[in-house]
């Protein structure tokens, strides 16, 4: 038995900070006790003076290794994971893919073969449905015994991913039987095609014009109506990637209605803007990502959606295309550039800034962080806190430290940040997954295949 003790450091969790002593036996935490009250034997002390002691991250949205327009994401399941672990997260649910005319096993299998043995840190998949049908909805019941509670479907991308509110509620009505969560992309795709084929069709087809035509009325109206399905199915509905102050004022109303409506923003939509998209040059395809950047006057709705628990998460949707050779399809037509931005390095310290700024305390940012996508997707008390039982997914935080964001010093395989020049105050110093250190001063100490599939329960966050 390996015995692991962190000491002198504020522990924070979404419920409490407090100065305390932490004692780790294997790969589970198994004591808090107040500083120096008890006399441990370990076979390594860390000491986290004048640091927080701060429960791995949960990114409960990536796409390592994604296909998307005749690429894939940059980054794959090792090497997205290991920059997760560098910026302190340390649990990513990703996306297994259906095929359409295939089974969902066919695409779990398929992401699974891309994960297994790869990941650095511990990682648990939701299953996107592109081919809502009889042998489909049936195949639900046996993923969600399996650990993949969650299911998600698009009222966007029609050919690819799109379903039609009849398969929509069809698998809603599923999930309300099984206990499955479904997580919707909701925008009016059918709708964003015409405008698309129009602001092409009038020589708009710089990058900027991405955000033009994915109209943030577009996202409220899918939002609305993906709310009313749901409602219908009697069953919980959980929006991604929200962007729009439109929609989310949709899920504010479901919500102050009472009901189990939820929603998830991301780091670009409260950091970045249309101001990005416009970057001349084609330098604004490094920000295409959908649902696509807002004007700036969208964050502040955001950030107060945060703090009144409208929105209950922050995660990434991390999906990193390079510049060069990738974006770079779409130059002459932004409807052919990739979507999607690289984050999943960022997040812990983004939201660590936006405590320095003001906008969150310091348990909401655990809580938007870790626990809620925890608790959202059913791995609650494993992950998402520090307290005895739980997996010892810790990190070691230097609150003061300062850092630059570049892609001259990130760990993500893409040859940009969204984040370029952007200081940040605050910066993980070491983590551990399960008890193992992976980064510890400024050095990667972990392994592809350390980090293991983890089997979710239904979610732990209605009632």
């Amino acid at each position: 038995m390996t015995r692991t003790q962190i000491t002198g450091g504020l522990v924070i969790t979404a419920a409490e900070e407090m100065h305390a002593d932490v004692l780790i036996e294997d790969s589970r935490v198994v004591a808090l006790a107040a500083p120096g009250t008890q006399t441990w034997t370990a076979d390594r002390t860390i000491d986290a003076t004048g640091k927080y002691v701060i429960p791995g991250g949960v990114d409960a949205h990536t796409h390592m290794e994604m296909p998307f327009g005749g690429t894939f994401a940059s980054d794959d399941f090792e090497s997205g994971t290991r920059a997760a672990a560098w910026g302190g997260t340390t649990t990513i649910i990703d996306f297994a893919v259906q095929s359409q005319g295939q089974s969902l096993r066919a695409g779990l299998d398929a992401w699974h073969a891309k994960a297994d043995g790869k990941c650095a840190i511990d990682y648990g998949f939701h299953m996107i449905m592109s081919d809502v049908n009889e042998s489909s909805l049936k195949e639900m019941d046996g993923l969600v015994s399996e650990g993949i509670s969650s299911f998600k479907l698009f009222t966007a991308y029609p050919g690819v991913f799109y379903s039609d509110d009849g398969q929509i509620l069809r698998a809603m009505q599923k999930a309300a039987s099984n206990g499955g969560l479904i997580m919707m992309h909701a925008e009016n795709g059918l709708a964003i095609d015409v405008l698309v084929e129009q602001a092409l069709a009038r020589g708009e087809t710089d990058p900027r014009y991405h955000g033009e035509v994915r109209k943030a009325l577009l996202e409220a109206e899918a939002t609305h109506r993906v709310i009313k399905l749901a409602q219908v199915a009697g069953a919980p509905v959980y929006v991604v990637h929200v962007s729009a102050e439109e929609a989310l004022g949709e899920i504010a109303t479901a919500r102050h209605k009472g009901l189990p409506v939820f929603g998830e923003t991301c780091p670009q939509y409260l950091f970045l803007s249309t101001d990005n998209l416009a970057e001349p040059d084609f330098e604004g395809a490094k920000y295409v990502c959908s649902t696509p950047l807002r004007p700036k006057e969208h964050q502040a709705a955001l950030w107060r959606g945060l703090r009144t628990n409208d929105l209950q998460v922050v995660s990434t949707d991390h999906c990193p295309f390079c510049f060069t050779g990738q974006k770079e399809l779409g130059r002459g037509d932004f409807s052919k550039i990739p979507n999607g931005l690289p984050g999943v390095e960022n997040r812990m310290d983004l939201l660590h800034q936006a405590v320095v700024d003001g906008h969150i305390t310091r348990r909401r940012w655990i809580e938007i962080a870790c626990a809620t996508p925890a608790r959202m997707f059913g791995l609650y008390g494993r992950k998402g806190t520090i307290a005895p039982g739980a997996d010892a997914d810790v990190v070691i935080y230097d609150p003061t430290a300062e850092q630059v964001m570049s892609a001259a010093t990130h760990h993500m395989a893409v040859d940009y940040s969204a984040y370029e020049g952007k200081r940040v105050t605050g910066r993980v110093e070491t983590v551990l997954s399960r008890g193992e250190v992976v980064v510890e001063q400024g050095e990667f100490k972990g392994r592809a295949g350390h980090g293991t599939y983890v089997a979710r329960a239904a979610t732990q966050y209605l009632g």
